[in-house]
């Protein structure tokens, strides 16, 4: 199996960005945003196809938001979403959006939501492969013991989203508790 994502269906525009988190690529097609990819993502998209660099109105507005967002202006995402996927990583990703700024959910937590109890391993696998992260929160599904478990962002990224939305506890240094 390929480890390669490939995006199909149109013209896709596409763009780079800097972010505090990093260079992302963002996509759009007719339908709606497709991509965000981290710089160095497990699994990237191959851009093969009617791939064009450039602008469109998709773009700009995701843009906007991810600024906001990262400014702590704006807590959830209004955008034309577009992701193609398998119709179980669809529901995954759907599910996503549901989990709000500063909470987080347990893999088995989103597993029991969508009413498969058991597919704890297999939300984690579309998690992986969710073509919108950020806007679709998978940073927000930690392990069922509270650690921060895989992100396609790597974990430094995921901890930093994290902190932004407040969802983690706040670490005092060792030395600042024994001044108290």
């Amino acid at each position: 199996m390929s480890k390669h994502i490939r995006l199909k269906g149109g013209a896709v525009t596409f763009q780079h960005i800097d972010s505090p988190v990093g260079r992302l690529l963002l996509a759009s097609g007719e339908d709606g945003l497709r991509l965000i990819e981290f710089q160095a993502p497990w699994h990237p998209v191959a851009m093969d196809g009617d791939w064009r660099e450039g602008d469109n109105g998709v773009l700009l507005e995701t843009r906007k938001q991810l600024s906001e967002y990262f400014d702590g202006i704006r807590q959830e995402f209004d955008l034309p979403l577009a992701p193609h996927g398998t119709p179980f990583q669809l529901q995954c990703w759907h599910t996503l959006a549901l989990i709000r700024w500063g909470e987080t959910w347990s893999y088995g937590q989103m597993a029991r939501h969508m009413g498969q109890p058991t597919a704890t391993r297999a939300v984690g696998a579309a998690n992986g492969r969710n073509p919108l992260p950020i806007v679709l929160p998978c940073h927000r599904v930690i392990g069922a013991d509270g650690s921060l478990t895989g992100f396609g962002g790597g974990l430094p990224t995921k901890e930093f989203l994290l902190n932004l939305e407040g969802a983690l506890p706040r670490r005092v240094p060792i030395d600042d508790l024994f001044a108290m």
